[in-house]
């Protein structure tokens, strides 16, 4: 197989982060539209992270934050978003940059994002160049569709993941 100097993969994982990133900015500026509301999943140890230690503590791998009626203070920039939320009553800010989003989903409209982190089994989008891959391995964003209602305090149960692939034309 050829060798993708073009680096497809990263374009279409920026792309979709751009997604993200203009979700958030319209949300930021304007507040929530009708019924959206998200459900935003990262890796909480990852570079840029920053949580109290309290909430590290307890989400010590991956969280899961709901930005629905009670956040405020959101701010958007090129590679991060910081937001305030309350834990137990405790009012809390994080920051999170876009890297460490493993994944984004609106239930309002059974929309959302997947973003596999590196150590994660690399294929999709990442397949372009696989035995001429560089040494550290590519992410993948897959765009999540669910065929059902869901239930809102398990989002991804009963989502059916789609393979960009699949709109391809071949």
């Amino acid at each position: 197989m050829a060798t993708d100097l073009i680096r497809y993969d990263v374009l279409a994982r920026d792309a979709l982060r751009g997604v993200l990133r203009r979700v958030l900015s319209d949300a930021a500026e304007r507040g929530l539209p009708g019924e959206h509301h998200f459900y935003i999943t990262f890796l909480s140890t990852a570079d840029g992270v920053k949580l109290s230690p309290r909430l590290l503590a307890q989400y010590p791998q991956e969280m899961t934050v709901i930005l629905q009626h009670q956040f405020w203070d959101l701010v958007v920039t090129e590679d991060r978003f910081e937001v305030g939320l309350s834990f137990g009553s405790i009012p809390e800010r994080l920051v999170v940059p876009f890297s460490a989003i493993k994944s984004f989903f609106d239930p309002s409209v059974q929309f959302g994002l997947q973003f596999e982190t590196p150590e994660a089994t690399t294929s999709g989008v990442a397949d372009v160049a696989a035995s001429d891959a560089p040494a550290e391995p590519a992410a993948k964003e897959e765009i999540e569709t669910a065929d059902k209602d869901v239930d809102e305090t398990k989002p991804h149960e009963g989502a059916e993941v789609v393979r960009l692939d699949r709109f391809r034309k071949k």
